[in-house]
């Protein structure tokens, strides 16, 4: 599961394809909702790298146990040519 991370505006200007919007502020309260399998396996991303790195280290102290941010965000993600939707 790809989860999107960053702000609204953001990800309806664009996001990765297939992804899911949880935003920093909230994912901790709506994850187990959206999420309800903690070994499912989740791939954080944001603009650059770094709130995503922080929301993965929150849901891993939370049980999840495949989780992991996207070194260098959703830029690495377009600079490396994969599919975005709006």
């Amino acid at each position: 599961m790809l989860i999107d991370v960053r702000e609204t505006e953001d990800f309806e200007r664009e996001h990765a394809a297939g992804a899911r919007r949880l935003s920093k502020g909230v994912i901790e309260m709506k994850i187990e909702k959206e999420v309800p399998d903690t070994s499912a396996k989740i791939i954080c991303y944001c603009g650059g790298g770094n709130g995503s790195a922080l929301v993965a280290d929150n849901l891993q102290k939370m049980g999840y146990q495949h989780v992991c941010s996207l070194a260098g965000g959703f830029r690495a993600w377009k600079e490396a040519g994969l599919a975005t939707e709006s």
